[in-house]
């Protein structure tokens, strides 16, 4: 791994540990086992670096999400592979974590990746639940907008329950509660 990939991943791990405002560059550099020189010579500073980072990090959750919304079945059970699948609920989204940092969120640029993350994440719930409904599978009534939006709530509000509470199981009971819900409109 080269020295820009390691200082992408540094900051990756960090931002997801503490966050944009608790993670400084020095530490990014000690992380990395750079140089200030290197950081400077591959990133513009702090932000660019962490934009890089953060862009990184929301690849790999839409890819995630993506190898469980592509896997044969029902659009139910799709939905519930990518709402149950293995996540470390204890350490939070490495997306949603950063949309309750200030200095991300005050910055369009930073916030930009969160944004198309959760959009994505919505728009595929979507298309998945109307596949559903064109099979039968949902009862015409659903309004799946909606419940694509609802559903991206459910998995990022369990992260802050089960953080809150210490507990993965909180997780698993929010995200099972999601998918009750969800069942009340199969048909």
């Amino acid at each position: 791994m080269g020295t820009a990939e390691r200082l992408i991943a540094s900051t990756q791990q960090l931002l997801w540990e503490r966050g944009y405002v608790g993670t400084s560059p020095k530490m990014i550099q000690q992380h990395a086992g750079a140089g200030q020189g290197s950081m400077y010579h591959h990133f513009a500073g702090k932000p660019d670096l962490a934009l890089q980072a953060i862009r990184r990090s929301a690849e790999e959750l839409r890819s995630q999400a993506e190898e469980k919304f592509r896997e044969p079945g029902p659009a139910y059970a799709r939905i519930a592979a990518y709402m149950l699948r293995e996540r470390e609920a204890l350490r939070g989204c490495r997306v949603g974590r950063l949309a309750h940092d200030p200095e991300v969120v005050a910055s369009p640029i930073l916030r930009e990746p969160l944004a198309e993350t959760f959009a994505y994440l919505r728009r595929r719930i979507e298309e998945l639940l109307v596949e559903g409904r064109e099979r039968g599978e949902f009862a015409e009534a659903m309004v799946a907008a909606e419940v694509a939006a609802a559903l991206v709530a459910v998995v990022q509000g369990a992260y802050v329950l089960a953080q809150s509470a210490g507990s993965v199981e909180v997780f698993e009971q929010a995200v099972r509660g999601g998918l009750h819900l969800l069942a009340a409109y199969t048909a």
